[in-house]
């Protein structure tokens, strides 16, 4: 059987976020086709309990850990150099040991490198006579050119030094690998052009829903009040773009919805809420979970969800999932960018505080879900076995 190294910048389990839901589905469509040796970082506590569980997909598995002290310093050392600090942060002498060690130790035929970061221990030595493949996933240096725009000196240098140094990093990977994917053929397009001379090699395979286990046909407890009018955004609560969409729906959006529906309630989903987010359950109307063992109750009985995002890149999950879960979604252009339609059923755009309110109130009223159209749609666009396909062809050289 064949052996595949894979590498990802965090443990691909559980796939409760969207970075580790991609990299799962993609680690278990490799194990369905040859022996997987994994490394990976784990940067939450609660995620070593699943070190053996990965076991049940890959042949062996090396798990680094990374905190928060760790990655400050290897950020603060890295500004002294020309290197985006996205790299130097996941830099490690026992990982580079375990991949030169795994590498002279079994055939490996193929290298899977889940994120650019982790492209740093696959040099020209490391990959002669392997396939090498890098999945980007998003132009993550493009998210950091967004955040630069919008943050104030000292952050706003910070963030456009990281947009350039980690755009040549981009750059250079995508001309050393075999293959380059993205998520969306959006976001491979935009690649294309900031990296001409690898055009040939870029690729984009999409997303997908598990839409046996995110299916509004399943009865599921009500978290609300049986009569309450529920907004409901879902995602993790310490990735920054995911505070800003909160935060700016809770004090510019909320507001003009509370005024035609005063009883309409905000409710934020997510692990590891930050303390701007925390804050946030001390205005009327908004209610912040915390971590929840399962999103789809909040989302089944929410009468819309919303994705507010004002920096986005690539396929948001929590926009696929709602509309799998048949949930109404208002979102802004930037987070729904990476569909590849202009036109998805149940999703609704709308980029000023004006319109999005407007948009919600709209979905308030009904007391009976439209239509699954929205279901539908993701049925047929966002299978994980049709889309993985692609990128199973390019590993295995097919």
């Amino acid at each position: 059987m064949t052996d595949i190294l894979f590498l990802a910048h965090r443990i691909p389990y559980p796939p409760n976020k969207g970075d580790k839901i991609r990299s799962f589905h993609l680690l278990r469509a490799l194990a369905g086709q040859c022996r997987v040796h994994l490394g990976a970082f784990v940067d939450a506590a609660e995620d070593w309990q699943y070190s053996e569980r990965l076991k049940e997909w890959c042949a062996d598995v090396k798990l680094v850990p990374l905190g928060r002290a760790a990655r400050v310093w290897r950020a603060l050392r890295g500004l002294a150099t020309g290197a985006p600090l996205s790299t130097c942060i996941y830099r490690c002498a026992e990982l580079d040991a375990w991949v030169a060690a795994k590498l002279r130790a079994e055939k490996i035929s193929a290298i899977v490198m889940f994120s650019a970061a982790t492209a740093q221990y696959v040099g020209p030595e490391r990959s002669a006579a392997r396939r090498t493949i890098v999945d980007f996933v998003d132009v993550d240096s493009d998210k950091w050119r967004q955040y630069a725009e919008q943050a104030a000196w000292p952050l706003s240098w910070l963030y456009r030094r990281e947009a350039r140094t980690l755009l040549r990093y981009e750059q250079a990977v995508a001309a050393a690998v075999d293959a380059s994917v993205f998520v969306s053929d959006a976001e491979a397009q935009h690649f294309r052009a900031l990296a001409p001379a690898s055009a040939a090699r870029i690729f984009s395979s999409r997303n997908g829903v598990d839409a046996s286990y995110f299916d509004s046909g399943v009865e599921l407890p009500n978290p609300f009040g049986a009569s309450e009018r529920v907004i409901v955004f879902s995602g993790a609560m310490d990735y920054r773009a995911n505070v800003d969409a909160v935060l700016w729906f809770t004090q510019s959006i909320l507001p003009r919805v509370r005024a035609r529906v005063p009883d309409v309630r905000f409710c934020i989903v997510g692990s590891r809420p930050a303390r701007p987010v925390q804050r946030l359950a001390a205005v009327p109307g908004v209610m912040v979970t915390g971590q929840v063992p399962d999103v789809r109750p909040y989302l089944a009985h929410a009468r819309v969800a919303v994705a507010p995002l004002r920096t986005a890149r690539g396929v948001q999950n929590k926009v696929l999932e709602a509309l799998a879960m048949n949930c109404q979604v208002v979102s802004t252009s930037a987070a729904a960018r990476g569909l590849d339609d202009a036109q998805v059923p149940g999703l609704t755009l709308a980029d000023s505080e004006e319109d999005f309110a407007a948009a919600v109130l709209a979905h308030l009223e009904p007391s009976v879900r439209q239509a699954g159209a929205g279901r539908q749609y993701v049925l047929s666009r966002y299978d994980w076995g049709t889309n993985l396909a692609g990128f199973l062809a390019l590993t295995f050289g097919e």
